[in-house]
């Protein structure tokens, strides 16, 4: 095979989904003399987390999420919502300079606003439902946000949910209208499309299979899946945004920032509504609370989607449980992850979370009537018959290394590892990634390219004006960006 055209290059980046895809436009701003080389092991972008089946597709900005929202002795905890929040303001931003620069395209290919919703039923999940909005409701970041308890605009906003429910028991309903929902995939397929235009190489069908340290950069072996031929890419700078594969990757990369690190696989699959009669009847994201032990990722919702101009709904996730790391991925994966210097930690969380063990158990042994009659709690006269089963996406939760006795604690948001000179990096984890994902690669830049921030700030606050501050410090700046990406989002 002769030797591939970018076998050097300044910068590589692991996985064409999402989160790689976000970094290399904003490389493609930064410094468009930089060579780029991306390498995809599946022959599409997108077809892992990204994938609009994969995921909730919500614009996690903490409106409905209830898992962002705890309540602590009694009071509601708003530190993270409000956090969450402000990293997804930072996408918009971002998306709107990109649409206004043509970077990206018709943004209503892969965002469409949609409300969300915050749901409670019975005593306990409504006084919560409204203790959290009355800790949210004056927050600027959490716009128009409405409450009710009472039957009859419960039914009108959320008919599917109202129709044959027995209102004995209260209900809670708070919401924002101002919500989103985002098709990830189509979202990154735009981004390539611009980035390749730009001369920015993808490989599919390549799967990195060694990352060993070369001078001041790095040596990635390739192997190409359709003929076996392997390959050499010598680069500057790699990033790793492939999903679970992110943790084994970044081992074999030998960095002493991954020691101890491990990670705990979660499947999960959706009910899809086949019936367009109900599709149509609704038009909201739903949460609700997570059942006791269960990872925040399992937030049950009713959802409806918008994936490639057709509207959908789920509901959802049901976890389950395998040793893949990738949907698409190997059954040895989580075997092939121990290490010597890991192992204290998967004993540690084993030790701790026996009610997220149990919560599995249970929920692999689910069949359909049992997840049908789960959805009933949100939509009474569900009926089997209008509900298919579909497997999600595949997650690897963090589990981070600690000291004895506590050992390793598992996390259940977004981890950024990279090497003290700031050679490689990788994101590991999941939720809330894709939504904030400008925000997770302005702290990749800020870890690995310190030297070039400055020079960079100006053309970082063109592209996110409220770079270096925060929106809920400057009120002027949040209602003047936060018009502006909804005209430019079509949005409003």
């Amino acid at each position: 095979m002769s030797p591939a055209k970018n076998d050097h290059v300044d910068v590589a980046l692991v996985g064409a989904g999402v989160i790689s895809t976000t970094l290399s436009v904003m490389l493609r701003e930064l410094q468009p003399d930089w060579t780029q080389l991306i390498i995809e092991r599946q022959d599409i972008p997108a077809s892992e987390s990204s994938d609009p089946w994969n995921n909730a597709g919500t614009g996690h900005s903490a409106l409905c999420e209830l898992n962002y929202t705890p309540e602590v002795n009694g009071k509601i905890d708003t530190t993270k919502a409000v956090n969450i929040n402000e990293k997804f303001q930072v996408s918009r931003q971002f998306w709107s300079y990109l649409v206004e620069n043509g970077t990206l395209g018709d943004p209503s290919e892969w965002i469409n606003a949609t409300p969300h919703m915050s749901f409670g039923h019975g005593e306990k999940q409504s006084a919560y439902i409204k203790a959290r909005y009355e800790a949210l409701k004056d927050n600027p970041l959490f716009p128009d946000m409405h409450l009710t308890t009472d039957p009859e605009e419960f039914t009108a906003k959320v008919p599917l949910m109202g129709k044959g429910r027995d209102f004995s028991e209260q209900v809670a309903l708070s919401w924002i209208d101002a919500g989103t929902d985002i098709n990830y995939g189509a979202l990154t397929r735009q981004y390539l499309d611009a980035v390749t235009a730009q001369g920015v190489e993808v490989r599919y069908g390549s799967q990195v299979t060694n990352v060993t340290r070369e001078g001041s950069g790095w040596k990635l072996t390739v192997k190409n899946l359709h003929n076996g031929d392997t390959t050499t890419v010598h680069a500057k700078f790699v990033f790793i945004g492939a999903g679970g594969m992110a943790l084994p990757l970044l081992q074999k990369a030998g960095i002493p920032e991954i020691k101890g690190f491990a990670g705990f696989p979660v499947s999960g699959q959706w009910l899809r509504c086949t019936n367009q009669e109900l599709v149509d009847q609704h038009a909201a994201k739903v949460y609700g609370q997570a059942a006791v032990g269960a990872p925040p990722m399992s937030v049950p919702h009713l959802d409806t989607r918008v994936i490639d101009g057709k509207k959908g709904l789920l509901f959802g996730p049901y976890a389950g449980w395998t040793p893949k790391f990738l949907k698409q991925g190997s059954n040895l994966d989580l075997f092939k992850s121990l290490r010597p210097g890991n192992i204290p930690s998967y004993l540690g969380v084993a030790v701790k979370e026996l009610g997220l063990t149990k919560y599995l158990v249970t929920e692999v042994l689910k069949n359909q009537a049992a997840r049908v009659e789960s959805l009933r709690e949100y939509m009474p006269d569900a009926r089997d018959e209008d509900w298919e089963l579909v497997t999600a996406g595949q997650r690897v939760q963090v589990i981070k290394p600690a000291k004895a006795p506590t050992f390793g604690t598992l996390e259940f948001g977004t981890a950024l590892i990279n090497s003290a000179d700031g050679s490689i990096a990788g994101l590991m984890g999941a939720s809330p990634g894709a939504s904030i994902a400008p925000s997770a690669m302005l702290e990749v830049l800020q870890a690995c390219f310190s030297d070039r921030i400055d020079a960079w700030t100006p053309k970082l606050k063109d592209m996110i004006p409220s770079f270096g501050g925060k929106l809920s410090e400057d009120l002027a700046l949040y209602n003047q960006q936060w018009d502006r990406s909804q005209k430019s989002l079509k949005l409003a």
